[in-house]
C-alpha cells in the first residue's frame, strides 16, 4: 500500500519536519561511509592492516545500517501521523550511541597505541 493513501494527509509542516530528519539520518550515514573510505584509503599505516580493515568494515556497515534505519524511522512517524496516532518510541537510539562510543573507545584505543 502507498503511503500516500494511507490515513489523511498531515499538516505539511509536520511532513517536512520528517523528511528533514530522515535526511539529517541520511546525511550522518554518508559522514561514516566516508570516514570509513577516508581510514582506508588515506590512513594506510594507522593501525595493523587486520585492525584497520576492521574498523573500515565497521564504519561501512553502521553507514549502511543508519541509512536503513533512518528510512524505516520515517515510514513509521509518517505512518502514525497520517494514522493520527502516538509517533512511535524507539530505544534503537541508545543502541546506536553505544555502538559509536565503542567505536569511539577502539579508535582511542588504536591512536594512544600507535603513538
Amino acid at each position: 500500500m502507498k503511503i500516500s493513501r494511507l490515513g489523511e494527509a498531515p499538516d505539511y509542516r509536520f511532513s517536512l519536519a520528517n523528511e528533514r530528519t530522515f535526511l539529517a539520518w541520511i546525511r550522518t550515514s554518508l559522514g561514516f561511509l566516508a570516514a570509513g573510505v577516508g581510514l582506508d584509503q588515506l590512513a594506510p599505516d594507522f593501525a595493523t592492516p587486520v585492525i584497520r580493515e576492521l574498523l573500515v568494515l565497521l564504519l561501512c556497515l553502521f553507514a549502511g545500517g543508519l541509512a536503513i534505519y533512518g528510512y524505516l524511522r520515517w515510514l513509521r512517524n509518517e505512518k502514525a501521523m497520517r494514522l493520527k496516532e502516538d509517533l512511535p518510541y524507539t530505544h534503537s537510539l541508545l543502541i546506536i550511541s553505544v555502538i559509536l562510543m565503542i567505536v569511539a573507545v577502539i579508535v582511542m584505543g588504536l591512536v594512544l597505541y600507535a603513538g
